[in-house]
């Protein structure tokens, strides 16, 4: 099955930060529920040993993501690793709560910042979790020749695919989300109309959800836009399925690091 660039309701700049805000923070809650946010620590942590890096700039956050957790399991091993959350459509809530309560170890930026365009400024790795899909190929090159322009090393994560059985499993995420509602944070009373009385964040997330499966991109798409990076040959390019131990399937990676630094 080719890649399909259906739109997500999320990405429009018309569509209400509250409903945004709880598709994002239902993202996380079901992360953290997986495993998936602690599987994702050690591969993190193995890319920061490689690089040097003490400093994640985690890109298109969402409602922090991953993030969070990921610092939360390296500071338990002892590790002093600080991040910075961006986003096009910053979630002020969720971004503020996670900073506050990170003793200094995250720091959010309130203002939008764009994926592809980081330049030099923030040095650190690049991280992206469910997230590049959203980006048509000529701007998910773009992601990958700012990281290489500005010599920073660049690691993707994607949790769902294109494979029957996630297509499939999309289409019942609607009780999950009706399920797990009142235990996102930060909770918004505005968010319980908008699910059991008129379905609104149950309908969007199952779109959403839909409509990313079919715009992931395959490892042989991947190695196609990484060809068109200039200086990509300076690069060490690593593909590889991220196990996480309560689900039967892994989370996608791509990790891109610089062969001399």
């Amino acid at each position: 099955m080719d890649r399909i660039h259906l739109f997500e309701l999320e990405d429009q700049a018309w569509f209400p930060g509250v409903i945004r805000d709880a598709g994002t923070a239902y993202l996380r809650f079901m992360a953290e529920r997986a495993g998936q946010s602690a599987a994702l620590a050690q591969k993190i942590a193995d890319v920061l040993d490689r690089n040097g890096e003490t400093r994640i700039v985690d890109l298109c956050s969402g409602g922090s993501g991953p993030i969070p957790e990921v610092i939360e399991v390296l500071s338990a091993e002892g590790r002093d690793v600080r991040a910075t959350l961006t986003d096009l459509y910053p979630n002020a809530d969720a971004f503020s709560r996670v900073e506050r309560e990170s003793d200094g170890r995250i720091e959010a930026v309130m203002t939008p910042v764009d994926a592809t365009e980081i330049g030099s400024e923030r040095p650190g790795l690049r991280t992206l979790t469910n997230a590049l899909h959203h980006f048509r190929p000529e701007d998910a090159r773009r992601i990958f020749q700012d990281a290489v322009d500005a010599r920073q090393p660049i690691a993707v994560f994607e949790m769902v695919g294109r494979s029957p059985i996630q297509i499939i499993g999309m289409l019942f995420v609607f009780l999950p989300v009706m399920l797990s509602l009142p235990f996102l944070r930060p909770f918004r009373w505005s968010w319980l109309p908008l699910t059991y009385l008129v379905p609104v964040i149950p309908i969007f997330v199952t779109w959403d959800g839909l409509v990313s499966c079919m715009r992931i991109y395959s490892e042989g798409e991947l190695r196609k836009l990484i060809e068109q990076v200039d200086g990509h040959e300076t690069y060490e390019w690593e593909f590889e399925e991220v196990a996480v131990p309560r689900l039967p399937i892994g989370v996608a990676s791509l990790v891109g690091s610089p062969r001399f630094r």
